[in-house]
């Protein structure tokens, strides 16, 4: 009975349009009145106890650092280094994005970001050279996939918050599950466009390819001072949020003088009202996470799963299948909050390595960015592009099958994501 008032309540609220955050205090507010327990002053400390977290104070910086980034002339950088790199060849505009995509990933760890910049600095680009504009467009969204999982990642900060696991050990486990799926988009923009008809800029000399990289070369810096800073202890996860906030304004500023006075306010406000959307739904999930445990619901589910627990490979197929269906009504930070809790105990029980499975978690919810209807990174492509999303939706679909590819066989082979993870811990 419990488990039906916490889903229903939640899926009620949802099917009226009520945003998610206040769906899940409504959620909170069912269960309080079901298990006898509803006093508005316990609500109110759970809310402002899920927000008062150390580790989320990395939210704010990392999504300062991101918009820092596409505003003060970072990200361009990056995109003509890409460039000069591989845009002479076939389809190189492809390669170009997924290069970019990778590079931008360790910068700011915004999907929505990323695929904003990416959609303003290619598209025009390759249907200019020929290429199909949906399929463009779906190859950019899929891109922004990556952008939650190479590391920093907002996601992983919010899950590890959420799952009392390690977002350094978090951070490291992602940087080879990421390639894998930019080694997926690689293979599949190469099937897909062999017969194109193409227009191939030329190819750009040494002396050109090392002036791009000069110039990019103080943003390429910040993933490497992160990547080493954490993994030789200098500072914590959200320490290096505010080391790639105060660089990037640094570089922008100062270095590339792209970023004005009047930008950077800009910027600041920008950053603070996505932070405010992301912390509400931090601190209204954590209202629901605490009746959860108090309602013993994980238990509940762990009995009802109890005969998968052996065999955590199809434990986890299951998952991930749960997750994907979510995903598709769903956007990541208000699904990571809500299953989490649910489905940690699970892990847990099944003597899954919670890193592993926070990984795979992530990547799945990252996916769910680009699975429609509700595709967060479909409708900001489809914006920005000014394309219809019908056509973004069916470009981006074998890219977003070859993901899922990459994503279960890394649930059938955990060696992919755990045996590179222990080279970096």
């Amino acid at each position: 009975m419990t488990i039906a008032v916490f889903l229903g309540s939640l899926l009620a609220a949802m099917a009226l349009g009520i945003p998610i955050a206040y769906s899940l205090l409504l959620c909170g507010t069912a269960l309080m009145w079901h298990l006898n327990i509803f006093d508005a002053q316990v609500l109110a400390q759970n809310i402002m106890e899920g927000a008062n977290s150390f580790p989320l104070l990395a939210v704010p910086f990392f999504m300062l650092a991101g918009e820092v980034m596409n505003t003060g002339g970072l990200s361009k950088r990056i995109v003509d280094f890409a460039m000069a790199l591989v845009g002479h060849i076939r389809g190189g505009l492809g390669y170009v994005a997924i290069i970019a995509a990778c590079l931008l990933s360790a910068l700011s760890g915004s999907a929505v970001a990323d695929a904003a910049a990416l959609t303003a600095l290619l598209l025009p680009m390759m249907v200019k050279a020929g290429h199909d504009k949906a399929r463009s467009g779906g190859l950019i969204a899929a891109c922004g996939v990556i952008g939650p999982i190479i590391p920093p990642s907002i996601g992983f900060v919010v899950f590890g918050v959420a799952a009392n696991v390690s977002i350094s050990k978090l951070f490291l486990a992602g940087i080879f599950p990421g390639i894998w799926l930019a080694v997926g988009l690689w293979a599949t923009w190469w099937f897909l466009t062999r017969k194109e008809k193409l227009e191939t800029p030329p190819r750009k000399s040494r002396q050109e390819v090392f002036a791009s990289m000069r110039s990019a070369g103080w943003a390429l810096m910040l993933p490497v001072i992160i990547l080493v800073g954490l993994r030789m202890g200098v500072f914590t996860p959200t320490e290096a949020a505010v080391v790639a906030a105060v660089y990037a304004l640094f570089v922008a500023g100062v270095v590339y003088r792209e970023l004005s006075w009047t930008q950077t306010v800009q910027v600041f406000v920008t950053a603070a009202k996505t932070t405010a959307v992301v912390m509400f739904l931090v601190a209204a999930a954590m209202v629901s996470a605490w009746l959860i445990t108090v309602a013993q619901l994980p238990a509940q589910i762990v009995s009802l799963l109890e005969p998968l627990l052996d065999n955590p490979k199809i434990l986890m197929m299951a998952i991930m299948v749960l997750v994907m269906v979510v995903g598709t009504a769903m956007d990541m930070t208000p699904t990571i909050l809500i299953l989490t809790p649910v489905l940690m105990p699970i892990v847990k029980a099944a003597g899954i390595d919670p890193v592993y499975f926070g990984v795979l978690f992530i990547i799945n919810n990252s996916i769910g960015l680009v699975t429609p209807p509700v595709g967060t990174v479909l409708n900001v492509v489809a914006g920005v592009g000014r394309m219809r999303m019908d056509d973004v939706t069916r470009g981006v679909m074998p890219f977003m099958l070859v993901q899922f590819t990459v994503m279960f066989l890394m649930v059938l082979f955990p060696q992919l994501v755990m045996v590179p993870a222990r080279w970096f811990y």
